[in-house]
């Protein structure tokens, strides 16, 4: 299971951080993953991070702004969310996956995605 927290309401410019946290004792076999869903659109790609924190994937929309990291001691993964913007706004979630493939372009779909957690919502004010 995964448990997301760390959204809030905050105004544009400022930071967030962003917390999931996982049930097992196999959280470092798997790659996980940040999507977001705004209100009316369809789930997006954020960020992926494979299973040893040494390879991350990022889309264009938060790169240079947005870091993933983890902690496979705490069964943890972050997102540092850095100069927010108003269209940051959506329920973030937390994804867990072995996929098949650790190419950029197969992580970026949900589909592929086994293990989701409940969703933190950030608002970001304009």
């Amino acid at each position: 299971q995964l448990q997301a927290s760390g959204g809030g309401l905050v105004q544009a410019g400022g930071s967030l951080r962003l917390f999931c946290t996982a049930s097992g004792r196999t959280f470092s076999t798997y790659v996980m993953g940040w999507f977001r869903q705004a209100p009316g659109k369809e789930r997006e790609f954020v960020v992926a991070i494979n299973w040893s924190g040494g390879i991350t994937y990022y889309d264009d929309s938060v790169k240079g702004r947005f870091t993933i990291s983890r902690d496979n001691a705490k069964n943890t993964v972050y997102l540092q969310m850095n100069s927010l913007k108003a269209e940051d706004t959506a329920v973030y979630y937390c994804a867990a996956t072995q996929p098949l493939s650790d190419s950029s372009h197969y992580l970026r779909s949900a589909s592929h995605f086994q293990h989701w957690g409940q969703g933190t919502l950030v608002t970001v004010s304009s």
